[in-house]
């Protein structure tokens, strides 16, 4: 039992890691309070989570709101940006959800068309969300190449994204349906499972130009 409880078990490395992502998901719960600077909050969760991933943690709090503060202005420009994507793509699925119930006959194939091509664009938009403020928290580039590259290595990686998707999915089910209380570890918990996938994703984009036009890993 003692080695099962020791600091060095893969037991209380679980643990710890459980209790990393509870604390960050309560820095970024705060963080996002004000809405307008989530995307700040959520850049500094990933750079916070990847660090817990490549077992280079130190001080969260303090590595945590370096993060915030080092990339709040184009992690708060992109997250506008995509906030504003987000409500005129849910505006487009709300009425022409209407526009098809409430038509027939090659109209109503029309506007089902008009629909698929705008749940496209909502998986696209789900993979920049993803992979742009984990990819901000690591490289440094331009607002416009950061999003390119999100949906490049998101579509090229399908996997990684799939699972990683699958990972927020299932918390948000258990959440609704089953365990409220669990929304305590919530996007901290889920970010961290992710950067064992992002990590290294972005880690390889970063360093072979072929994949994704990104001008390097940011240092400490």
């Amino acid at each position: 039992m003692a080695g099962i409880f020791s600091y060095e078990s893969k037991f209380s490395k679980i643990m710890f890691r459980i209790a990393y992502g509870c604390y960050l998901n309560l820095l970024w719960a705060i963080c996002s309070l004000p809405v307008f600077t989530a995307g700040a909050a959520t850049t500094a969760l990933y750079d916070v989570a990847m660090r817990i991933a490549e077992d280079r943690e130190g001080d969260l709090t303090q590595q945590f709101f370096r993060a915030f503060r080092s990339n709040f202005r184009q992690a708060t420009t992109l997250w506008l940006i995509l906030l504003a994507i987000g409500i005129f793509l849910g505006a487009d699925i709300y009425v022409l959800l209407h526009l098809c119930a409430a038509s027939t006959g090659a109209i109503a194939v029309f506007w089902t068309l008009i629909l698929a091509v705008v749940i496209a664009a909502c998986i696209a938009y789900a993979i920049e969300l993803m992979y742009v403020f984990p990819l901000v928290a690591r490289v440094e580039n331009t607002n416009r190449a950061m999003l390119v590259n999100s949906l490049l290595i998101g579509t090229h990686y399908l996997n990684c994204t799939i699972v990683v998707f699958a990972i927020h999915f299932v918390m948000m089910v258990i959440a609704i349906r089953f365990f409220t209380p669990i929304l305590l570890l919530g996007e901290g918990l889920c970010a961290v499972l992710s950067s064992y996938l992002l990590s290294p994703v972005i880690r390889a984009c970063a360093t072979q130009p072929g994949e994704a036009p990104d001008q390097g890993i940011q240092g400490d």
